[in-house]
């Protein structure tokens, strides 16, 4: 037998431990399914009952809901009270059974006893889906006109259920729900006005569209119609609230010596839905509104409600401004008050109603930015709360000061942008350290809209970094180091200074002051050895407060020497990160130009120079590499070139201008290596943002066409197999600013290399192409289709056939057909190619024609040179190239990729997969034909788009002399996938860079002589 409810809680209460509960619960319901299961009707409404608690507890009981329908159908009302309460709460309107139920409510809709029809309509109030609903409207509707107000009440809130989820039932209820507004009863009255914001809320998310804006409508011409019955309710509404606050509604109801609360909030939330975007239904309720604003009592926590209520309905609908400065000030009125919940409320009100003012403000077209709060009325009538506001960012609690700081950013113009800022700042010394990076970031958009001037724009950006460097973010230096090199001579010195001094003063924990102080220290380094002094000029606040001005500013002038020991002092500091050391390194060699003509100073560059080769040999290659490269720049600006290399040996490495002698010992450069040296170290250019936005829009936009011409693959930051490989880094030149790079479509195709020789122009359908061109004659288009053309009557490569077929009857060829115009289906294919000849002037071949003879191999000789002075391919001896797509390929085929200053690069070409002909295996092998060994070879190569590549790096990058003692043989590995094999062939874009004799050599080219078809 299971226990009654009261034991239960007895024994659950008992229970030391969550698995002794668990014990009992689990015991309980399987008494419970066994009582189920057994048809125990006399014990049903005590499951339920328990089922109920259980639920309470968080176990499971949907094993218990068809035992609530059994009860729901009982005719007794205790079983059936028992039954519609664990409907409610253990059903949800996406349970199945629930459709059993709705026979049942129709019953009791129409039952003779009120209670048990109140029963049901609060059944379909909370749970009544869309077709419950269409089903049980009529029946709801019959108790909206009961005489029974404990029927109207609960029908109301059963109809806006209905309502809700069958909106197309709006219209045919409207009359019904306007007439009963003229109720006598509080419980009806405050249900019908709960009824009609609920259709209010769905008509203006739903039929907005249908029936236009509401805005600024002066009729009800483009309102839907349940809005314009309800908007010719507003002076009942109106008369209803004042009636409630001067003669009383219900005394009944009264609250803390309020007059029903509860529905004046609910009649001023119906009153704002009314009234906003409507200027006639506002001008009406302004009246109540001012009278509900300075009539309520403050003192009870009621009439804080109502007042609450009242403010956000002002703001909302079109109210005058004398009403909107009413509202805020009983906003400042509730930050006086010593509840935090009362305080949080008006804080956040009122920092949502200044945004929503300045919005308006910006949509109407009105004011600049230093009048936007003259139009704002409510910004206006705030300035005078601004103490208060203040005041709030030093309460204990976090939520409060939070909200204090969102509506202090709203409060800020250019008339209060200084003391605010002040206020910010002092507040950005208490505040959490994860709230830091925000606050700093706001204010630099406030100190960037409302500076007064550039010299306290600087100055407050430089107290943020001394305050909150290490958590301000990276924007917040940028635009710091940008305001100073922006700013005059003058303020510049004074930036400096003033940086150096909070450099030496810190503990080195402000990463961001020391980066933007170092920065400022290489760039204006010499403005350190001269003093400086600032008078401020007296203002209206000085005079004012008895013409006390601010003290004057004097910084004395510095040594060379006393820079660089606070510059290495912080350096050396433990806790200087890595970013700072690096942006040391720079100020260090930066100083070293800015020192070099001062007087008595030999010592200093000398310090400066061995502190930045310092670290040439530190564990961090970011620091290990701009030591080497500030190195080589001094030693340029010496005008010498020093060899470094281990004992001075062969193996040395030369000097990244070129140059250097043997053992270590020194060389002279050319005088542009030296000015290039000092005007890489000279001042950064001032920062012109609008020109570098243009042009920032202007590359985007042309990569974005780029993109779409562009036939080669660049290498991405996806990490996958770049198309553009660069296996082996090599120093740059010193001439021409720095190594073209193969990404650059312009160093592709129109310089960086040598100078391409003439081809010889080949006839294509009556017109001549020269496809070398030079580079500035022609379009990056031109240049495309130059080189995705077909290749050169020179090249030994074999007819692409024709897609979608071959010849399958071919013989051993031994002529070669023009590789221009129409395919000639059943023509032999050729052994070796040979000049094309001349098309007919009809620019069409006969495709029964005779082929045409082969030409001598030794006059092709001394043409088989193509675009970019690369020879030809030579076929070995014996070897045939397949015609057709997948025919047997030769084992190994040797393409020649080009001759330049000695260096000479073969491809041997095979297919390591026998059932895949697209990947193809090209090993490099390089041949030094001088005298001398090749130092830093760098091989790129770029491949078109429908081209996959995978670049290993090289065996060495020192060639030696080919023949010679060392047989050593260099190579490199090139895996290709051509995916359109049949179409189009395999071509590369091969760029070399070495070192012959000293003298650096570079040279680009393109190869496409492979054979066709094959690869």
């Amino acid at each position: 037998m299971s226990l009654k409810l009261r034991d239960l809680i007895r024994q659950v209460r008992a229970c030391k431990t969550a698995a002794e509960e668990r014990a009992v619960i689990a015991k309980e319901s399987a008494m419970i399914r066994t009582a189920i299961r057994e048809e125990q009707e006399h014990y049903r409404h005590r499951n339920v009952a328990k089922l109920l608690f259980m639920h309470m507890l968080g176990y499971p009981t949907h094993f218990g809901q068809l035992e609530c329908m059994k009860l729901v159908a009982s005719p007794h009302f205790p079983e059936k009270r028992i039954g519609y309460l664990g409907m409610m709460l253990l059903l949800s309107e996406q349970a199945d059974v629930l459709m059993l139920a709705t026979n049942s409510l129709k019953n009791d809709l129409n039952s003779d006893n009120r209670f048990i029809s109140g029963l049901a309509l609060c059944a379909i109030g909370n749970l009544a889906t869309a077709d419950m609903s269409r089903d049980l409207a009529p029946e709801v509707d019959k108790h909206l006109g009961s005489s029974k107000p404990y029927l109207r009440k609960k029908a109301c809130l059963a109809m806006a259920r209905c309502l809700t989820k069958c909106s197309d039932m709006v219209e045919d209820f409207v009359d019904r729900v306007v007439s009963l507004l003229n109720d006598r009863s509080h419980g009806v009255l405050i249900t019908v006005v709960q009824l009609m914001t609920r259709v209010l809320i769905m008509d203006m998310s739903g039929d907005g569209d249908e029936y236009g804006d509401n805005g600024d409508n002066d009729d009800d011409d483009n309102e839907s119609p349940c809005r314009a019955a309800f908007l010719r309710l507003v002076p009942s509404l109106v008369k209803l609230l004042r009636n409630l606050l001067s003669m009383g509604y219900s005394p009944d109801h009264d609250v803390g010596g309020i007059s029903d609360p509860f529905l004046q909030v609910q009649i001023l939330t119906l009153l704002r839905l009314l009234g906003t975007g409507n200027v006639k239904a506002s001008e009406e309720m302004n009246d109540v509104l001012a009278q509900v604003a300075t009539n309520t009592e403050t003192s009870k926590n009621a009439g804080n409600a109502i007042l609450y209520e009242c403010v956000q309905t002002i703001m909302a609908v079109e109210s005058d401004d004398g009403l909107r400065v009413l509202a805020v000030n009983i906003l400042g009125r509730f930050l006086l008050n010593r509840d935090n919940n009362i305080r949080y409320v008006a804080l956040n009100t009122l920092a949502r109603c200044i945004a929503d003012g300045a919005q308006d403000t910006e949509s109407d077209g009105g004011g600049e930015e230093g009048e936007e709060s003259e139009n704002n009325t409510a910004a206006s009538a705030l300035q005078r709360h601004r103490t208060t506001v203040v005041e709030c960012l030093k309460d204990p609690d976090i939520s409060i000061r939070q909200r204090a700081l969102e509506l202090i950013y709203h409060l800020v113009n250019s008339a209060n942008v200084t003391a605010l800022t002040a206020e910010l700042l002092n507040y950005l010394v208490l505040c959490p350290r994860e709230h830091r990076s925000d606050i700093c970031t706001r204010v630099l958009r406030v100190v960037d809209k409302y500076s007064p001037d550039d010299r306290w724009r600087v100055d407050t950006l430089i107290t943020m970094l001394t305050i909150a460097g290490r958590e301000c973010a990276s924007a917040v230096q940028s635009s710091t180091v940008v305001y100073v090199s922006r700013s005059s001579e003058d303020l510049r010195s004074y930036s400096t200074h003033k940086l150096l001094k909070a450099m030496r003063d810190d503990d080195g924990s402000q990463r961001g002051l020391l980066n933007v102080g170092m920065w400022c220290v290489g760039e204006y380094g010499d403005l350190l050895l001269t003093p400086y002094s600032y008078d401020p000029p007296p203002t209206e606040a000085t005079e004012a407060e008895g013409g006390v001005v601010s003290e004057a500013v004097n910084f004395g002038a510095l040594e060379p020497k006393s820079v660089v020991d606070i510059v290495e002092e912080v350096m050396n500091r433990h806790t200087c990160p890595l970013e700072v050391k690096s942006r040391a390194l720079t100020c260090f060699v930066k100083l070293r130009e800015r020192f070099a003509d001062k007087p008595d100073s030999e010592a200093t560059l000398e310090k400066l120079a061995v502190l930045v080769r310092k670290h040439e040999g530190s564990q961090e290659l970011e620091l290990q590499l701009r030591s080497c490269e500030y190195g080589a720049l001094i030693d340029a600006m010496r005008g010498v070139a020093v060899k470094r290399g281990e004992n001075g040996g062969e193996g040395g490495e030369e000097d990244i201008f070129g140059g250097g002698g043997a053992g270590g010992s020194e060389s002279s450069v050319s005088a542009t290596v030296i000015s290039a040296a000092k005007e890489a170290l000279a001042r950064m250019p001032v920062v012109d943002v609008k020109l570098m936005q243009r042009k920032r829009e202007e590359r985007s936009g042309a990569m974005m066409q780029g993109d779409m011409m562009d036939p080669f693959d660049v290498a991405g930051d996806d990490g996958g197999i770049a198309d553009v490989a660069a296996p082996a880094a090599v120093a740059a030149p010193a001439s021409g600013g720095g190594e073209p790079s193969l990404l650059d479509l312009d160093d592709i195709f129109g310089g960086g290399g040598a100078t391409p020789a003439p081809a010889p122009a080949a006839k294509q359908n009556g017109s001549s192409m020269n496809s070398a061109a030079p580079a500035k004659a022609q379009s990056d288009v031109d240049l495309l289709s130059d080189i995705f053309s077909a290749p050169p009557a020179a090249a030994p490569v074999a007819p692409t056939p024709a897609v979608g077929g071959f010849d399958i009857f071919g013989q051993t060829p031994i002529q070669a057909t023009p590789p221009v115009g129409t395919n000639d289906l059943f023509a032999p294919a050729p052994v070796v190619a040979a000049p094309a000849a001349p098309m007919s002037s009809g620019g069409i071949m006969d495709p029964f024609a005779a082929p045409s003879p082969a030409a001598p191999v030794a006059q092709q000789k001394p043409q088989q040179q193509v675009v970019n002075n690369f020879p030809a391919a030579s076929t070995p001896t014996g070897a045939s190239t397949a015609a057709s797509v997948g025919g047997p390929a030769p084992a190994s085929t040797t393409v020649q990729g080009f001759s330049h200053g000695g260096l000479s690069v073969t491809f041997h070409c095979t297919k390591p997969d026998a059932w895949n002909k697209q990947n193809s295996l090209l090993v490099a092998k390089f041949a030094n034909t001088t005298d001398a060994p090749l130092y830093g070879l760098h091989l790129q190569v770029a491949v078109p788009k429908y081209v996959t590549m995978e670049m290993k790096p090289p065996t060495s990058t020192t060639v030696p002399v080919t023949g010679g003692s060392v047989k050593k043989e260099v190579t490199q590995t090139i895996n290709v996938t051509n995916t359109q094999l049949g179409n189009k062939n395999l071509m590369l874009k091969l760029k070399a860079s070495f070192t012959s004799k000293g003298v650096k050599v570079e040279h680009m080219t393109t190869c496409s002589n492979f054979p066709g078809g094959q690869f």
